[in-house]
């Protein structure tokens, strides 16, 4: 909704210098606001900061108190193109000297994070090693004034708290930072070892043992691919056995590789036990969203009333509802649907069609091919499209990928 008032520069605190959080800074200093971002490590990238260091977290993550932020693994590699990677104004480009694939390590998309942060001048909004400890609503004893938040953060080895004010809160802290564990029966007593894939890094520490992953999504599947190479047996456990092509092909290519139903319980003589009797013993909605929040912010967009809010959520939840999606899946959106309707409440213009052809056919190279994907495609003829679009052509390049 376009709004015609202007107004007064807000006093924004930003949580996190993730994707998220470093395009939402850009934006909003764009409409004139100051802004402040705290980050708790030591450097941009949010989840792409890779730590090693491990040791001393506890290996489910069930502890509030988690030194290590990221959950990237040593070996992970994008499950999208860079083509569809980067913001729409600075796109992902190859870089001499770096990492050239298609489909490169995290490292280089900390790399392209970090270009992002120097090229847009974002560093100097950013206080590192600073935790937030505390958001919440100013009490100002005044009704009808607009809102205003007290934010406590606390540096790094550093007892002492800093509590300030500020117009407005932009959360930036991703899905990923906090592990989320499975509801299974004896899992609190079972003395096995148990990690969560937060903490996971190298396969080494599995090797020649019985590994049970649990989840069929893209990390436990390739987390499973890294442990063919080290470990006796994998048995990956899914809620459903319907598989795509892709994992049939690896699990017939490897004798130690096996596909489970959901655990039904863990026994203290080391079984696991499935829900089958079996056992074995052993980046660019991101910035459709900033750019929102900043117009909105700055009065050139507003809010519909409480009563349009109410009811658009309610029509959402029956549409849901007639259509039969699980309770579980209410706010699983398609991505595309995501972006436009962000870029149509903010006049950010619609994912380019290219844009949507790569990543679907990402998608399909991954269901029929896990193991191979990021290195053997067939879309160049949609790729060569995609470099003579504006996304590419605004900018004097060296090189672009191939």
């Amino acid at each position: 909704m376009v709004s015609d008032r202007n107004q007064p520069s807000k006093n924004v605190c930003v949580i996190g210098a993730g994707p998220s959080g470093l395009v939402a800074a850009r934006e909003l200093r764009k409409e004139g606001h100051n802004v402040v971002v705290f980050e708790q490590s030591h450097d941009v990238g949010g989840q792409w900061l890779y730590d090693p260091n491990v040791e001393g977290e506890d290996p489910l993550g069930r502890e509030t108190a988690l030194n290590v932020h990221s959950s990237i693994y040593a070996s992970l590699r994008l499950t999208s193109p860079r083509e569809i990677t980067g913001f729409t104004d600075f796109p992902f480009l190859v870089k001499k000297g770096r990492d050239m694939r298609r489909f490169p390590g995290h490292g280089e998309l900390l790399l392209y994070l970090s270009d992002f942060c120097a090229f847009f001048g974002l560093r100097e909004m950013i206080r590192f090693n600073t935790k937030v400890e505390y958001v919440g609503v100013l009490d100002n004893g005044e009704c009808g004034k607009d809102l205003r938040w007290v934010v406590r953060t606390r540096e790094r080895k550093c007892e002492k708290m800093v509590e300030e004010v500020f117009d407005a809160v932009v959360v930036a802290t991703g899905n990923f930072s906090k592990p989320r564990l499975p509801s299974i029966r004896g899992i609190e007593s079972w003395k096995r070892k148990q990690m969560h894939s937060h903490v996971y890094r190298v396969p080494e520490p599995f090797r020649n043992e019985v590994v049970v992953v649990v989840g069929n999504s893209l990390s436990g599947q390739d987390i499973s691919m890294e442990l063919v190479d080290v470990a006796k047996d994998i048995y990956l456990s899914a809620k459903s056995c319907d598989v795509c092509e892709g994992l049939s092909k690896a699990i017939s290519k490897h004798e130690n590789l096996h596909l489970s139903p959901q655990i039904d319980s863990l026994q203290e003589d080391g079984r696991v036990e499935f829900v089958d009797g079996t056992w074995l013993i052993g980046f660019p909605f991101f910035e459709s969203q900033a750019k929102w929040i900043a117009q909105l912010l700055s009065g050139k967009r507003a809010l519909p009333s409480w009563d349009e809010m109410m009811n658009s959520i309610k029509e959402f939840y029956h549409s849901r509802d007639v259509a039969g999606v699980p309770k579980h899946k209410t706010h699983d959106i398609a991505s595309f649907e995501y972006c436009d309707k962000y870029a149509d409440n903010s006049g950010f213009p619609h994912l380019e069609e290219w844009r949507k052809v790569l990543c679907l056919s990402a998608l399909r190279s991954a269901d029929a091919n896990l193991e191979t994907y990021r290195d053997s495609y067939n879309d160049l003829e949609f790729l060569q499209v995609a470099h003579q679009s504006p996304h590419f052509t605004q900018l004097e390049v060296d090189s672009l990928p191939m």
